[in-house]
């Protein structure tokens, strides 16, 4: 089998999309049924990925332009050679077919909370990878029916593939050298809440902290809510929340990959207000480590979890605090709860996912 993938959501702070795409990667490399796997980035053909995860990315030089037109023919020439895959929602120019993955639809159904430049991009964009596209992936069956309704795919032509959970993520990072991480934060073992997300609106974690503070004026609760992600966008109200939060809230801002399983692990409590994902891979990551996981009952989160979160409506602040109380303080309800998330998260593997693929692959190729 001879593929190619579009890389270019690899970079040194990897989001979700880049998450996944490096797993493809890393998989498909080591597949005995792949003969041949090539890199697409920047318009320009690679044999290795790997460059692009370290904090100096290489510089690829334009060819001068003489040689432009000679580039892109070599480039629909390797597109005519391989089944390209786009996990990153597009197909680049010039290919004519493949498979891409969308991940959700919030740029279309919550545009409000997205850059305009982001907005514009896809609406330029986005239609022309649809119409070129043999077939679709999306990460849940949430996004596949919306995907069908919005745009009018075929539902034939889409197949919901679940992401999966790294082994790394578990509940076993409590050794010496994961303390020394923690301590390196300012942190110790169940001594936190913990939400790890992109700091943007659809997360909701303005009224994550709202709801937290709340929790606290009303119980006796000393930890702190810690928020760890890329700092994203739209954030300044969020900021000023915590800046005005007396050391209640922290905010760690992007956690290295080797790091997070030992954040997530030595969480008490894990927070997922989110009004729109396309799966979520944060709340399974955390119920993979062990820790009870608040969750918003909107969007494909419900679909997801499986019954294995504690579910709230993340507009409601009130509820949202008695849950966060809860979860903190009932014994009882933390050992269900946790029992319930690994089991639920068990299910999900990065291997499933890229077998999964691969017989999306087999399928196009055969047709």
């Amino acid at each position: 089998m001879r593929l190619a993938l579009n890389i270019d959501s690899l970079t040194p702070q990897l989001s979700g999309i880049g998450r996944y795409t490096l797993n493809l990667c890393t998989y498909l490399s080591r597949h005995p049924e792949v003969d041949d796997l090539a890199y697409f980035r920047n318009q320009r053909w690679l044999k290795d990925y790997a460059p692009f995860l370290i904090e100096e990315v290489p510089h690829i030089r334009n060819p001068l332009r003489r040689w432009k037109r000679l580039a892109r023919w070599r480039s629909r020439r390797e597109f005519d050679r391989r089944l390209l895959h786009g996990p990153n929602f597009f197909l680049p120019e010039g290919a004519q077919r493949g498979v891409i993955t969308v991940h959700d639809l919030s740029v279309f159904l919550f545009p409000e909370t997205h850059p305009e430049e982001r907005r514009r991009y896809f609406d330029e964009h986005f239609p022309s990878s649809l119409r070129r596209a043999q077939h679709i992936i999306t990460d849940s069956q949430t996004v596949k029916t919306e995907l069908c309704e919005w745009f009018g795919v075929d539902v034939n032509a889409v197949t919901a593939i679940p992401l999966g959970v790294s082994p790394d993520f578990g509940p076993h990072n409590r050794s010496i050298a994961a303390q020394a991480v923690l301590k390196g934060f300012g942190l110790q073992s169940d001594g936190y809440c913990l939400s790890v997300a992109t700091i943007e609106p659809r997360k909701k974690l303005v009224n994550a902290i709202r709801a937290f503070l709340l929790a606290t004026e009303r119980e006796e609760i000393s930890v702190p809510l810690v928020l760890a992600g890329a700092s994203g966008w739209h954030n300044e109200e969020i900021h000023d929340l915590i800046d005005r939060a007396e050391g209640k809230i922290r905010f760690l801002g992007y956690v290295p990959e080797a790091q997070l399983p030992i954040l997530y692990a030595n969480a008490a409590l894990f927070l997922y207000p989110s009004i729109y994902e396309g799966f979520g891979l944060p709340p399974v990551e955390a119920m993979a480590s062990g820790v009870p996981v608040i969750a918003s009952n909107r969007s494909c989160l419900p679909e997801i979890t499986r019954g294995a979160a504690l579910m709230i409506d993340p507009d409601d602040i009130d509820g949202f605090a008695a849950v966060i109380s809860a979860g903190l303080l009932d014994d009882d309800l933390r050992g269900r709860t946790i029992a319930d998330g690994r089991r639920v998260a068990a299910g999900y593997s990065w291997e499933i996912c890229v077998e999964r693929t691969l017989d999306v692959y087999r399928r196009v190729m055969a047709a």
